[in-house]
């Protein structure tokens, strides 16, 4: 099969052969065919011939115009259809971006509730325990008055059985009955001490020492020039403790007229009787 331009070619040669050999006579060719064969070659952009007729090379044109209308319309669909991608994507993730303000707002307001419950939690805590360690202190103070209570109404029996019992040694005529009965009233005596003891009761006896206002009551004062100024001289009535707490202060008579008591001393004394109250 030979290519288009030689196979024009030939036609061309083969038509000039011809009219070689027909006569030249206007009345043997047609009019219509002599304007055709004046007619200019043109060449077509569109199939690449190289010689056509002026109405081959309109219809390419035409062609080519409808081609470029297509793909022009194509591009404006294919960028509509992009347009409105992009429309309803960014419609999505303004209505996603909304939701999650929505939720970001509702998860700090979760959060504040959640701090708030929290800090009434720990004041609940901190009350609840507050009112507990109140509650169980107060129950022990209840004890220790109620345990003091009975104290003191059984300090004036031990005061009378030390009382008779002092007043039974300082007796002359004692047979052996009398004192068998003695030797009991004084182990019934420190029976009782001894249990107050196990309580936390402690016998205050400040013979001897420094004066002290803070547990011991002054009833009377004795005028003695070898003792030291302010020391119990007698003792009327012993004093008691009890859990560190004075309940009873001692009944005592104190010395005057005698030398001041060094500062030493003085301490000494009251560290002991501070020492001895601790206990």
């Amino acid at each position: 099969m030979m290519p288009k331009d030689e196979k024009q070619d030939f036609s061309h040669e083969g038509a000039a052969d011809t009219s070689q050999q027909m006569p030249h006579s206007h009345h043997d060719i047609p009019s219509a065919h002599k304007s055709d064969d004046k007619s200019p070659a043109q060449a077509c952009s569109s199939c690449d011939s190289a010689a056509h007729g002026t109405e081959h090379v309109g219809a390419c044109s035409g062609e080519d115009a409808t081609v470029a209308a297509a793909i022009a319309a194509g591009e404006k669909a294919a960028r509509e259809d992009i347009k409105a991608d992009f429309d309803k994507l960014k419609k999505e993730h303004d209505e996603l971006s909304g939701q999650l303000e929505d939720l970001q707002d509702t998860l700090d307001a979760k959060s504040k509730e959640a701090a708030a419950a929290n800090q009434k939690f720990m004041r609940l805590q901190a009350d609840w325990d507050n009112y507990r360690r109140r509650t169980a202190q107060e129950r022990l103070d209840e004890q220790a008055r109620a345990a003091e209570k009975l104290v003191l109404s059984l300090l004036p029996v031990i005061d009378d059985m030390e009382r008779a019992a002092n007043h039974a040694a300082s007796l002359d005529n004692k047979d052996d009955n009398f004192t068998q009965f003695l030797d009991g009233i004084s182990q019934v005596h420190d029976k009782m001490l001894a249990i107050l003891a196990k309580e936390g009761v402690e016998v205050i006896d400040p013979a001897g020492k420094a004066f002290d206002p803070l547990i011991h009551q002054a009833v009377g004062r004795q005028e003695n020039k070898d003792a030291y100024a302010d020391t119990v001289a007698d003792v009327y009535q012993k004093g008691y403790r009890m859990g560190g707490k004075v309940i009873r202060n001692a009944m005592v008579t104190v010395t005057f007229g005698g030398p001041a008591r060094p500062a030493d001393t003085q301490d000494d004394a009251t560290s002991s009787d501070s020492a001895s109250e601790q206990a």
